[in-house]
Formats: C-alpha cells, structure tokens, sequence
C-alpha cells in the first residue's frame, strides 16, 4: 500500500470503530506521538501498545460519538515515505444528535505498506467537547497541575 492508501485506511477504520484491525496498519517497532494531548504526550513505541490504545480508547469514544473523515487534503513531501494529510473527523453526539467536526493534522512515515512513524495533531479540546467530557479533561488537567 502507499502511504495515501494507508492513512485512507487508518481513518476510515477509525470511524468505523474495526478497533482489531488499526494495530496491523503500523510495524511492529513504531513511533506515534500525539503532541498536542493535552494530558501529556506518551509515545506509543509498538504495535501491541497500539493495540492496547485502540482497545480502550477507540471504545470510550465510540460509546458517545459517530463520524467520518472529511475535508482530506494529502500533501506528498521530498520524502516518498512521508506524507502530511489534513482532514477532520465531522459527525455526530450520539446522545444529542448535534453536528460536529474535530481538525486533525497526520504526518505518516509509511514503509512497505506500514506506519512506522507518526505524529498525530488532533484537537483533543473539540473532541472532549463532542464527547461531553470537558469537566473530565480540566479535572485531569488540574490534578496534574495543581494550582
């Protein structure tokens, strides 16, 4: 697969909820980062801690919210490996049925079809929003930075 095709692939299994499946996109040594989690960034290093990220993450949300990838914009860089896609995640509360959209900004490095390498800029503030659980991240928030 190239490196269009596998980001194509993580999100829409993302926003299909197939949770088992997302672990086997990324080689087993890997270097996933989210830097702008609020909480901190933990690097996710392996394939099983991806599965282990999928396993609990991806139903937490799925509980509260539905949605697609939209808005995908793939920019090719120097490097065949890497790639830097914008998109959002646009659905809908669960609960409530109000619209909403999450921007997201990808930097895949793909080798033989696998993600090796990623840094994932999602707006964790739109997302808690989406999922009601804003009073959850200023909580967590405080406690690790208690004033």
């Amino acid at each position: 697969m190239t490196p269009e095709e596998t980001f194509l692939r993580l999100v829409q299994g993302v926003a299909d909820r197939d949770f088992d499946v997302l672990p086997g996109l990324y080689a087993e040594e890997v270097d996933v980062r989210h830097p702008m989690a609020p909480g901190g960034d933990e690097p996710l290093l392996t394939r099983e801690a991806l599965r282990e990220h999928f396993g609990v993450t991806g139903p937490r949300v799925a509980e509260t919210v539905r949605f697609q990838p939209d808005n995908i914009r793939i920019h090719q860089t120097q490097d065949p490996e890497v790639i830097v896609a914008e998109f959002d995640y646009a659905g809908t509360v669960i609960a409530t049925g109000e619209a909403f959209r999450v921007p997201c900004v990808f930097v895949l490095r793909v080798r033989d079809g696998l993600i090796v390498e990623s840094r994932d800029y999602i707006d964790h503030v739109a997302m808690a929003r989406a999922r009601g659980q804003l009073d959850v991240l200023i909580d967590s928030l405080q406690q690790r930075n208690p004033a």
